[in-house]
Protein backbone atom coordinates (compact mmCIF):
# COMPACT_ATOMS: atom_id res chain seq x y z
CA UNK A 1 0.00 0.00 0.00
CA UNK A 2 1.54 3.29 -1.13
CA UNK A 3 0.97 6.81 0.13
CA UNK A 4 2.05 8.75 3.19
CA UNK A 5 0.97 7.53 6.63
CA UNK A 6 1.41 9.25 9.98
CA UNK A 7 2.96 6.51 12.12
CA UNK A 8 4.43 3.01 11.97
CA UNK A 9 4.98 1.05 15.17
CA UNK A 10 6.95 -2.02 14.17
CA UNK A 11 8.11 -5.30 15.66
CA UNK A 12 6.31 -5.04 19.01
CA UNK A 13 6.93 -8.03 21.26
CA UNK A 14 3.27 -7.79 22.28
CA UNK A 15 0.53 -5.73 20.64
CA UNK A 16 -2.38 -5.74 23.09
CA UNK A 17 -5.51 -5.17 21.01
CA UNK A 18 -7.89 -5.80 23.98
CA UNK A 19 -10.71 -6.40 21.48
CA UNK A 20 -10.41 -8.03 18.10
CA UNK A 21 -13.99 -8.21 16.82
CA UNK A 22 -15.40 -4.73 17.31
CA UNK A 23 -16.86 -5.39 20.75
CA UNK A 24 -18.33 -2.30 22.43
CA UNK A 25 -17.52 -3.69 25.90
CA UNK A 26 -16.24 -6.88 27.48
CA UNK A 27 -17.98 -8.94 30.13
CA UNK A 28 -16.19 -11.38 32.43
CA UNK A 29 -15.73 -14.16 29.86
CA UNK A 30 -14.37 -11.77 27.23
CA UNK A 31 -11.97 -10.21 29.71
CA UNK A 32 -10.44 -13.60 30.47
CA UNK A 33 -8.80 -13.84 27.03
CA UNK A 34 -7.81 -10.42 25.71
CA UNK A 35 -6.73 -10.19 22.08
CA UNK A 36 -2.90 -10.00 21.97
CA UNK A 37 -0.61 -10.29 18.93
CA UNK A 38 3.05 -11.34 19.19
CA UNK A 39 5.79 -9.74 17.02
CA UNK A 40 3.34 -7.32 15.45
CA UNK A 41 3.14 -3.88 13.86
CA UNK A 42 0.50 -1.23 13.30
CA UNK A 43 -0.06 1.79 11.05
CA UNK A 44 -1.86 5.05 11.86
CA UNK A 45 -2.99 7.15 8.90
CA UNK A 46 -2.86 10.89 8.33
CA UNK A 47 -6.35 11.23 9.80
CA UNK A 48 -5.16 9.84 13.15
CA UNK A 49 -7.01 6.54 12.81
CA UNK A 50 -5.60 3.02 12.73
CA UNK A 51 -5.24 1.66 9.19
CA UNK A 52 -3.62 -1.72 9.76
CA UNK A 53 -2.73 -4.11 12.57
CA UNK A 54 -1.04 -7.47 12.17
CA UNK A 55 2.10 -9.62 12.10
CA UNK A 56 5.21 -7.52 11.48
CA UNK A 57 6.13 -9.25 8.20
CA UNK A 58 2.58 -8.87 6.82
CA UNK A 59 2.49 -5.13 7.63
CA UNK A 60 5.99 -4.69 6.19
CA UNK A 61 4.90 -6.23 2.87
CA UNK A 62 1.53 -4.48 2.80
CA UNK A 63 3.13 -1.04 3.27
CA UNK A 64 6.37 -1.60 1.39
CA UNK A 65 5.65 1.37 -0.88
CA UNK A 66 4.43 3.72 1.85
CA UNK A 67 6.21 6.57 3.59
CA UNK A 68 5.73 7.45 7.24
CA UNK A 69 6.06 10.73 9.12
CA UNK A 70 7.41 8.71 12.03
CA UNK A 71 8.57 5.16 12.67
CA UNK A 72 9.17 3.69 16.12
CA UNK A 73 10.97 0.41 16.55
CA UNK A 74 9.13 -1.46 19.31
CA UNK A 75 11.43 -4.51 19.41
CA UNK A 76 11.20 -6.09 22.86
CA UNK A 77 8.43 -3.69 23.91
CA UNK A 78 4.65 -3.80 24.32
CA UNK A 79 2.02 -1.58 22.71
CA UNK A 80 -1.32 -1.09 24.48
CA UNK A 81 -4.39 1.06 23.82
CA UNK A 82 -4.29 4.48 25.46
CA UNK A 83 -5.81 4.20 28.93
CA UNK A 84 -9.24 5.72 29.63
CA UNK A 85 -9.96 7.39 32.97
CA UNK A 86 -13.73 7.24 33.36
CA UNK A 87 -14.14 9.50 36.42
CA UNK A 88 -12.19 12.63 37.43
CA UNK A 89 -12.73 16.01 39.12
CA UNK A 90 -9.67 17.86 37.77
CA UNK A 91 -10.74 21.55 37.73
CA UNK A 92 -10.42 23.20 41.14
CA UNK A 93 -8.38 25.51 43.33
CA UNK A 94 -7.18 25.06 46.92
CA UNK A 95 -5.68 21.74 47.96
CA UNK A 96 -6.98 19.69 50.91
CA UNK A 97 -3.81 18.09 52.22
CA UNK A 98 -4.84 19.19 55.74
CA UNK A 99 -7.96 17.03 55.42
CA UNK A 100 -5.84 13.98 54.68
CA UNK A 101 -4.30 14.46 58.13
CA UNK A 102 -7.82 14.69 59.61
CA UNK A 103 -8.84 11.43 57.91
CA UNK A 104 -5.72 9.69 59.19
CA UNK A 105 -6.73 10.84 62.68
CA UNK A 106 -10.13 9.17 62.24
CA UNK A 107 -12.50 11.81 60.82
CA UNK A 108 -15.00 10.45 58.28
CA UNK A 109 -15.74 11.96 54.88
CA UNK A 110 -19.19 13.19 55.97
CA UNK A 111 -17.86 14.58 59.29
CA UNK A 112 -15.38 16.74 57.36
CA UNK A 113 -18.11 17.68 54.86
CA UNK A 114 -20.56 18.73 57.60
CA UNK A 115 -17.86 20.83 59.30
CA UNK A 116 -17.52 22.97 56.16
CA UNK A 117 -14.60 21.07 54.68
CA UNK A 118 -14.58 18.70 51.76
CA UNK A 119 -16.45 19.89 48.70
CA UNK A 120 -17.45 23.21 50.34
CA UNK A 121 -13.81 24.11 51.05
CA UNK A 122 -12.93 23.53 47.40
CA UNK A 123 -16.02 25.42 46.21
CA UNK A 124 -14.95 28.51 48.15
CA UNK A 125 -11.46 28.52 46.58
CA UNK A 126 -12.69 27.64 43.08
CA UNK A 127 -15.21 30.47 43.09
CA UNK A 128 -12.40 32.93 43.92
CA UNK A 129 -9.97 31.60 41.27
CA UNK A 130 -9.76 33.20 37.84
CA UNK A 131 -10.50 31.21 34.72
CA UNK A 132 -6.84 31.46 33.70
CA UNK A 133 -5.65 30.14 37.07
CA UNK A 134 -8.03 27.20 36.81
CA UNK A 135 -6.95 26.44 33.25
CA UNK A 136 -3.25 26.47 34.08
CA UNK A 137 -3.61 24.00 36.97
CA UNK A 138 -6.02 21.85 34.94
CA UNK A 139 -3.59 21.72 32.02
CA UNK A 140 -0.78 20.62 34.36
CA UNK A 141 -2.98 17.85 35.79
CA UNK A 142 -3.98 16.61 32.34
CA UNK A 143 -0.31 16.47 31.34
CA UNK A 144 0.44 14.33 34.39
CA UNK A 145 -2.45 12.01 33.54
CA UNK A 146 -1.18 11.73 29.98
CA UNK A 147 2.35 10.86 31.13
CA UNK A 148 0.77 8.01 33.09
CA UNK A 149 -0.83 6.68 29.89
CA UNK A 150 -4.31 8.23 29.90
CA UNK A 151 -5.41 9.43 26.46
CA UNK A 152 -9.14 9.89 27.16
CA UNK A 153 -10.33 11.43 30.43
CA UNK A 154 -13.78 12.21 31.80
CA UNK A 155 -13.67 15.69 33.40
CA UNK A 156 -16.35 17.06 35.72
CA UNK A 157 -17.36 20.50 36.89
CA UNK A 158 -18.98 20.56 40.35
CA UNK A 159 -16.91 22.89 42.53
CA UNK A 160 -19.00 25.94 41.71
CA UNK A 161 -22.55 24.99 42.73
CA UNK A 162 -23.71 28.30 41.25
CA UNK A 163 -24.27 28.97 37.57
CA UNK A 164 -21.40 31.46 37.20
CA UNK A 165 -18.69 29.17 38.58
CA UNK A 166 -20.02 25.98 36.99
CA UNK A 167 -19.88 27.72 33.60
CA UNK A 168 -16.38 28.98 34.39
CA UNK A 169 -15.26 25.40 35.04
CA UNK A 170 -16.98 24.08 31.92
CA UNK A 171 -15.32 26.82 29.79
CA UNK A 172 -11.95 25.70 31.17
CA UNK A 173 -12.74 22.10 30.19
CA UNK A 174 -13.94 23.21 26.74
CA UNK A 175 -10.73 25.20 26.22
CA UNK A 176 -8.64 22.13 27.04
CA UNK A 177 -10.75 20.06 24.63
CA UNK A 178 -9.88 22.46 21.84
CA UNK A 179 -6.22 23.10 22.67
CA UNK A 180 -4.72 19.93 24.17
CA UNK A 181 -3.76 16.60 22.61
CA UNK A 182 -5.85 14.45 24.91
CA UNK A 183 -9.41 13.22 24.63
CA UNK A 184 -11.91 14.77 27.05
CA UNK A 185 -15.48 13.80 27.89
CA UNK A 186 -16.98 16.74 29.80
CA UNK A 187 -19.52 16.38 32.57
CA UNK A 188 -21.80 18.95 34.16
CA UNK A 189 -21.80 18.15 37.90
CA UNK A 190 -23.57 21.17 39.37
CA UNK A 191 -25.37 18.77 41.73
CA UNK A 192 -22.12 17.71 43.41
CA UNK A 193 -23.33 19.14 46.72
CA UNK A 194 -26.17 21.27 48.06
CA UNK A 195 -25.02 24.93 48.15
CA UNK A 196 -25.01 26.63 51.53
CA UNK A 197 -28.33 28.37 52.16
CA UNK A 198 -30.36 26.08 49.89
CA UNK A 199 -32.29 22.86 50.38
CA UNK A 200 -31.76 19.94 48.00
CA UNK A 201 -35.14 20.70 46.41
CA UNK A 202 -34.25 24.37 45.91
CA UNK A 203 -30.86 23.40 44.45
CA UNK A 204 -32.52 20.94 42.08
CA UNK A 205 -35.01 23.60 40.97
CA UNK A 206 -32.17 26.05 40.26
CA UNK A 207 -30.31 23.45 38.19
CA UNK A 208 -33.40 22.44 36.20
CA UNK A 209 -34.73 25.95 35.63
CA UNK A 210 -31.49 27.91 35.18
CA UNK A 211 -28.31 25.83 34.74
CA UNK A 212 -29.50 23.26 32.21
CA UNK A 213 -31.33 25.75 29.93
CA UNK A 214 -28.10 27.79 29.81
CA UNK A 215 -26.09 24.70 28.80
CA UNK A 216 -28.64 23.99 26.07
CA UNK A 217 -28.37 27.58 24.83
CA UNK A 218 -24.55 27.48 24.75
CA UNK A 219 -24.63 24.18 22.87
CA UNK A 220 -27.02 25.60 20.24
CA UNK A 221 -24.71 28.60 19.82
CA UNK A 222 -21.75 26.24 19.34
CA UNK A 223 -19.85 27.69 22.31
CA UNK A 224 -19.79 24.64 24.55
CA UNK A 225 -20.51 20.96 24.13
CA UNK A 226 -21.04 19.09 27.41
CA UNK A 227 -21.31 15.31 27.16
CA UNK A 228 -22.66 14.03 30.49
CA UNK A 229 -24.74 14.95 33.53
CA UNK A 230 -23.81 13.91 37.06
CA UNK A 231 -25.48 14.11 40.49
CA UNK A 232 -24.08 13.07 43.89
CA UNK A 233 -26.97 10.87 45.02
CA UNK A 234 -26.25 10.45 48.72
CA UNK A 235 -27.81 10.75 52.17
CA UNK A 236 -27.49 14.38 53.25
CA UNK A 237 -26.81 15.53 49.68
CA UNK A 238 -29.31 14.82 46.85
CA UNK A 239 -31.99 12.25 47.61
CA UNK A 240 -33.41 9.84 45.07
CA UNK A 241 -36.28 12.11 44.00
CA UNK A 242 -34.07 15.18 43.43
CA UNK A 243 -31.53 13.01 41.63
CA UNK A 244 -34.22 11.61 39.34
CA UNK A 245 -35.50 15.08 38.46
CA UNK A 246 -32.05 16.48 37.63
CA UNK A 247 -30.87 13.47 35.64
CA UNK A 248 -34.09 13.30 33.61
CA UNK A 249 -33.86 17.03 32.83
CA UNK A 250 -30.27 16.55 31.68
CA UNK A 251 -31.23 13.59 29.53
CA UNK A 252 -34.00 15.69 27.97
CA UNK A 253 -31.40 18.16 26.61
CA UNK A 254 -29.22 15.38 25.21
CA UNK A 255 -26.75 14.69 28.04
CA UNK A 256 -25.64 11.15 28.88
CA UNK A 257 -26.47 10.11 32.44
CA UNK A 258 -23.27 9.27 34.33
CA UNK A 259 -23.59 9.83 38.07
CA UNK A 260 -22.35 9.14 41.62
CA UNK A 261 -24.42 6.52 43.41
CA UNK A 262 -24.54 4.16 46.41
CA UNK A 263 -21.17 5.33 47.73
CA UNK A 264 -21.59 5.91 51.46
CA UNK A 265 -25.14 4.62 51.97
CA UNK A 266 -27.45 2.30 49.99
CA UNK A 267 -29.66 4.74 48.06
CA UNK A 268 -31.09 2.52 45.28
CA UNK A 269 -29.06 4.67 42.87
CA UNK A 270 -28.23 1.68 40.66
CA UNK A 271 -31.90 0.82 40.29
CA UNK A 272 -32.65 4.45 39.39
CA UNK A 273 -29.83 4.57 36.86
CA UNK A 274 -31.04 1.41 35.16
CA UNK A 275 -34.58 2.82 35.01
CA UNK A 276 -33.41 6.12 33.45
CA UNK A 277 -31.10 4.50 30.90
CA UNK A 278 -27.87 5.74 32.48
CA UNK A 279 -24.67 5.15 30.52
CA UNK A 280 -22.72 4.66 33.75
CA UNK A 281 -22.88 4.92 37.54
CA UNK A 282 -19.77 5.50 39.66
CA UNK A 283 -18.75 4.29 43.13
CA UNK A 284 -21.38 1.65 44.08
CA UNK A 285 -19.61 0.62 47.28
CA UNK A 286 -23.05 0.21 48.93
CA UNK A 287 -25.01 -1.08 45.93
CA UNK A 288 -27.77 -3.61 46.60
CA UNK A 289 -28.03 -7.06 45.04
CA UNK A 290 -31.09 -5.81 43.15
CA UNK A 291 -29.09 -2.82 41.92
CA UNK A 292 -26.35 -5.07 40.56
CA UNK A 293 -28.91 -7.17 38.69
CA UNK A 294 -30.60 -4.02 37.34
CA UNK A 295 -27.46 -2.44 35.87
CA UNK A 296 -26.41 -5.79 34.38
CA UNK A 297 -29.75 -6.04 32.55
CA UNK A 298 -29.62 -2.37 31.47
CA UNK A 299 -26.00 -2.60 30.18
CA UNK A 300 -25.17 0.38 32.39
CA UNK A 301 -21.45 0.48 33.18
CA UNK A 302 -20.27 0.37 36.79
CA UNK A 303 -17.32 2.77 37.15
CA UNK A 304 -15.42 1.48 40.17
CA UNK A 305 -12.96 3.76 41.98
CA UNK A 306 -10.45 1.78 44.05
CA UNK A 307 -8.54 4.92 45.04
CA UNK A 308 -11.57 6.30 46.90
CA UNK A 309 -12.23 3.13 48.87
CA UNK A 310 -8.51 2.95 49.67
CA UNK A 311 -8.08 6.56 50.83
CA UNK A 312 -11.40 6.83 52.70
CA UNK A 313 -11.06 3.31 54.13
CA UNK A 314 -14.46 2.39 52.74
CA UNK A 315 -15.81 -1.04 51.94
CA UNK A 316 -14.39 -2.11 48.58
CA UNK A 317 -16.81 -2.20 45.63
CA UNK A 318 -18.02 -5.73 44.87
CA UNK A 319 -16.14 -6.11 41.61
CA UNK A 320 -16.19 -9.93 41.63
CA UNK A 321 -19.93 -10.14 42.26
CA UNK A 322 -20.59 -7.57 39.53
CA UNK A 323 -18.41 -9.44 37.04
CA UNK A 324 -20.03 -12.75 37.92
CA UNK A 325 -23.48 -11.27 37.36
CA UNK A 326 -22.75 -9.76 33.96
CA UNK A 327 -22.09 -6.10 34.80
CA UNK A 328 -19.88 -4.01 32.49
CA UNK A 329 -17.11 -3.05 34.93
CA UNK A 330 -15.00 0.05 34.22
CA UNK A 331 -12.37 1.90 36.25
CA UNK A 332 -11.61 5.53 37.04
CA UNK A 333 -9.06 7.37 39.18
CA UNK A 334 -11.61 9.68 40.87
CA UNK A 335 -8.83 12.29 40.80
CA UNK A 336 -9.96 15.13 43.09
CA UNK A 337 -8.64 17.00 46.17
CA UNK A 338 -9.82 14.07 48.30
CA UNK A 339 -8.28 11.27 46.19
CA UNK A 340 -5.14 12.70 44.62
CA UNK A 341 -4.15 10.09 42.04
CA UNK A 342 -3.36 10.74 38.36
CA UNK A 343 -2.26 7.22 37.50
CA UNK A 344 -4.52 4.64 35.86
CA UNK A 345 -1.73 2.00 36.14
CA UNK A 346 -1.89 2.47 39.93
CA UNK A 347 -5.70 2.31 39.80
CA UNK A 348 -5.47 -1.00 37.93
CA UNK A 349 -3.01 -2.35 40.52
CA UNK A 350 -5.36 -1.37 43.38
CA UNK A 351 -8.29 -2.95 41.52
CA UNK A 352 -6.37 -6.21 41.32
CA UNK A 353 -5.14 -6.27 44.92
CA UNK A 354 -8.10 -4.75 46.78
CA UNK A 355 -11.05 -5.62 44.51
CA UNK A 356 -9.68 -9.04 43.47
CA UNK A 357 -9.80 -8.35 39.73
CA UNK A 358 -7.39 -10.15 37.41
CA UNK A 359 -4.86 -8.12 35.41
CA UNK A 360 -6.80 -8.90 32.21
CA UNK A 361 -10.02 -7.65 33.81
CA UNK A 362 -8.34 -4.49 35.09
CA UNK A 363 -6.88 -3.63 31.69
CA UNK A 364 -10.21 -4.16 29.93
CA UNK A 365 -11.92 -2.07 32.61
CA UNK A 366 -9.40 0.77 32.05
CA UNK A 367 -9.68 0.69 28.25
CA UNK A 368 -12.70 -0.63 26.32
CA UNK A 369 -15.14 -0.64 29.25
CA UNK A 370 -14.09 2.80 30.48
CA UNK A 371 -14.57 4.06 26.91
CA UNK A 372 -18.02 2.44 26.89
CA UNK A 373 -18.87 4.23 30.15
CA UNK A 374 -18.27 7.50 28.27
CA UNK A 375 -20.16 6.40 25.15
CA UNK A 376 -16.91 6.32 23.17
CA UNK A 377 -16.05 2.64 22.72
CA UNK A 378 -16.74 2.90 18.99
CA UNK A 379 -13.59 5.05 18.62
CA UNK A 380 -11.50 4.40 21.76
CA UNK A 381 -10.43 1.65 24.14
CA UNK A 382 -8.87 -0.94 21.83
CA UNK A 383 -6.37 -1.27 18.99
CA UNK A 384 -8.53 -2.04 15.95
CA UNK A 385 -8.71 -0.80 12.37
CA UNK A 386 -10.86 2.33 12.19
CA UNK A 387 -10.30 3.36 15.80
CA UNK A 388 -8.38 6.42 16.92
CA UNK A 389 -4.61 5.88 17.12
CA UNK A 390 -4.28 6.39 20.89
CA UNK A 391 -1.48 4.17 22.14
CA UNK A 392 0.98 3.53 24.96
CA UNK A 393 4.40 1.90 24.42
CA UNK A 394 6.02 0.32 27.46
CA UNK A 395 9.61 -0.78 27.91
CA UNK A 396 8.82 -4.38 28.80
CA UNK A 397 8.39 -7.69 27.03
CA UNK A 398 5.09 -8.40 28.86
CA UNK A 399 2.24 -5.92 29.13
CA UNK A 400 1.33 -7.03 32.65
CA UNK A 401 4.32 -5.07 34.01
CA UNK A 402 2.21 -1.88 33.64
CA UNK A 403 -0.01 -3.20 36.46
CA UNK A 404 2.49 -5.37 38.34
CA UNK A 405 5.00 -2.58 38.96
CA UNK A 406 3.09 -0.47 41.50
CA UNK A 407 4.11 3.14 40.80
CA UNK A 408 6.53 1.98 38.10
CA UNK A 409 4.83 3.63 35.14
CA UNK A 410 7.23 6.61 35.19
CA UNK A 411 10.03 4.32 34.01
CA UNK A 412 7.93 1.79 32.12
CA UNK A 413 6.11 4.14 29.73
CA UNK A 414 8.35 5.14 26.81
CA UNK A 415 5.75 6.85 24.59
CA UNK A 416 2.17 8.08 24.79
CA UNK A 417 0.51 8.63 21.42
CA UNK A 418 -2.74 10.44 20.57
CA UNK A 419 -4.18 10.27 17.04
CA UNK A 420 -0.86 8.88 15.82
CA UNK A 421 1.14 11.83 17.21
CA UNK A 422 3.68 11.36 20.01
CA UNK A 423 2.45 13.57 22.87
CA UNK A 424 4.89 12.25 25.47
CA UNK A 425 8.32 10.68 25.13
CA UNK A 426 10.13 9.55 28.25
CA UNK A 427 13.49 11.33 28.40
CA UNK A 428 14.98 8.06 29.67
CA UNK A 429 13.51 6.09 26.75
CA UNK A 430 15.98 3.43 25.58
CA UNK A 431 18.40 4.18 28.42
CA UNK A 432 16.83 2.89 31.62
CA UNK A 433 15.74 -0.73 32.02
CA UNK A 434 12.17 -1.11 33.31
CA UNK A 435 13.29 -3.94 35.56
Amino acid sequence: MAGEQRLLLENARQLVLVCGRGEKYLLQAGMASLAVLQNASLVVGQDGYIKAVGPADVIRNQFSGATFERKIDCTGKCVLPGLVDAHTHPVWAGDRVHEFAMKLAGASYMEIHQAGGGIHFTVEHTRKATEEELFNTFKHRLERMRRAGSTLVECKSGYGLNLETELKMLRVIERAKQSMDIGISSTYCGAHSVPKGKTATEAADDIINNHLPKLKELKLRGEMHVNNIDVFCEKGVFDLDSTRRILQAGKDIGLQINFHGDELHPMKSAELGAELGAQAISHLEEVSDEGIAAIARAKCAAVLLPTTAYMLRLKQPQARKMLNEGVIVALGSDFNPNAYCFSMPMVMHLACVNMKMSMNEALAAATINAAYALGKSDTHGSIEIGKQGDLVIINSSRWEHLIYQFGGHQTLIDYVIVKGEVVYKNERCGITSSY
